[in-house]
């Protein structure tokens, strides 16, 4: 199938390339010239395990090329085949001063879309925007085929993404489900044949209305979210009482109807997906006059949370941290990603350095990152980037693990223990064994555990 994909960041560059692996014929388009002479030259503009294999072999194999600017990308990509050409929409949908989803790029790219379109195309919709947007994309796009005087056949459809950082390869060809929202027959039948490569089963495949669809995407990031914050509630009343939350935790996973999936308590979420779509879903309800009562409870202890590891390191160490250097393992959001967007370690370094810490600080693929992030802290000598987990405490008076890498956990303890100047770990994943931890000699602060 003939396939433009707006946008060449994440889940772009992502779809682009797992669709050319299928045989599809895919050309990505983006804006930004100095990201795609990275691309052409065999660069990936992003960190995620595999993608730079998949985007190789559909490069070579001819399936995948990357254009500027939707007009060359539409111009490549048109061919006389009897089939509508399909246009991926996957430009940022950056958050709003009020918490909402800005539309500004998607809309940008529907105009842009009406201007060049030659040929009939459905229109999909695969960032992350409110309820509502495929009718504001496809009056854009008729809007300006209206203009032009051209009556081309087109529809627009939604079909969110669901991927995760760290895993998105393996999460686009053994999907839990794709939801394609659309009323139109054919826009269905189009959408089925494009994925059916990617399921073994067709009860996968899940078809819906356009809003329906639209909705399905901010429902199931604001439920994830829902039960990390849970868990974390849990956690500190774990903490009052002196019991293990991995124990509760144990105990409320096995009941068949929860499940033991992101009830993992820790020291805040972070990334590109929850904080911003539980914000967004918030003004949906709002807009429609609902209160949302639980969203704003997910929201306000996500932000309590990421108080938690300098909660504990002042309890510990007093308020005043002038002359301490702290160590900090992890600066991603998660592990298996660059990602330091709404990151805790963000929080944690900030906090650390206002109260006079000197920090320093070591993510296995975030430095580059977190040089821009933290650029003011590392020109005024508050902050130090090294590439060594080793060198970050060496002669530290702590240590706070914030992204649970899996180097981390298979750390020298004797080593660890040695080269800190006082042997304190706050470990705001529960990522290490407290009784080893113990055993070594260490004072070890997990999150909710004894």
């Amino acid at each position: 199938m003939n396939i433009l994909v707006v946008g060449a960041g994440y889940v772009g560059l992502v779809t682009a390339a797992c669709l050319a692996n299928k045989t599809n014929r895919v050309v990505c388009v983006d804006t930004d010239p100095k990201k795609l002479a990275k691309l052409a030259s065999g660069q990936i503009p992003i960190y995620e395990p595999g993608l730079k294999e998949i985007v190789d072999a559909a490069v070579s194999n001819k399936y995948l090329t990357f254009e500027l600017g939707i007009k060359a990308g539409l111009t490549k990509v048109e061919s006389e085949s009897t089939e509508p050409t399909l246009v991926f929409i996957a430009v940022g949908t950056p958050q709003g001063e009020d918490g909402s989803a800005d539309l500004r790029y998607v809309l940008a790219a529907a105009r842009e879309i009406g201007q060049q379109l030659t040929q009939p195309a459905i229109v999909i919709n695969k960032s992350t925007v409110p309820v509502g947007t495929a009718e504001s994309v496809k009056g854009e796009v008729a809007w300006q085929l209206f203009q032009r005087k051209c009556f081309i056949e087109f529809d627009v459809a939604s079909n969110p993404e669901f991927l995760k950082e760290g895993a998105a390869i393996e999460d686009f060809f053994k999907p839990d489900r794709i939801v394609i929202g659309t009323d139109n027959e054919n826009t269905k039948a189009n959408m089925l044949k494009l994925y059916r490569p990617f399921v073994d089963d067709e009860k996968r495949l899940l078809t819906v209305g356009v809003k329906e669809a639209e909705l399905i995407k901010y429902a199931s990031n604001a439920m994830l979210a829902t039960r990390i914050s849970f868990m974390n509630e849990i956690a500190n009343i774990c903490d009052r009482y002196g019991i293990d939350v991995e124990d509760v935790r144990q105990g409320v996973g096995m009941d068949s109807r929860i499940g033991p999936a992101f009830l993992k308590a820790g020291c805040g979420y972070g990334g590109s997906c929850f904080p911003k779509d539980v914000q967004a879903l918030v003004r949906i309800a709002q807009s429609v006059g609902v209160e949302p009562l639980v969203l704003n409870g997910v929201e306000s202890r996500n932000k309590k949370q990421k108080q938690y590891l300098f909660e504990h390191i002042v309890a510990k160490m007093g308020k005043d941290l002038t002359g301490r250097k702290i160590a900090v393992w992890g600066l991603a959001f998660k592990p298996e990603t660059d990602d330091m967007r709404e990151a805790s370690s963000i929080d944690l370094i900030r906090a650390l350095c206002h109260a006079g810490a000197q920090v320093v600080a070591h993510d296995p693929v975030a430095k580059e990152v977190a040089e821009q992030v933290f650029a003011d802290l590392i020109r005024n000598g508050r902050l130090t980037l090294v590439d060594h987990a080793m060198a970050a405490t060496q002669d530290a008076d702590a240590l706070a693990l914030v992204t649970e890498w899996a180097e981390y956990k298979t750390a020298d303890l004797d080593a660890l223990k040695q080269s800190l100047k006082a042997a304190i770990v706050f470990d705001g994943r529960n990522h290490l064994n407290p009784v080893v931890m113990k055993q070594h000699g260490f004072h070890y602060a997990g999150v909710g555990r004894v």
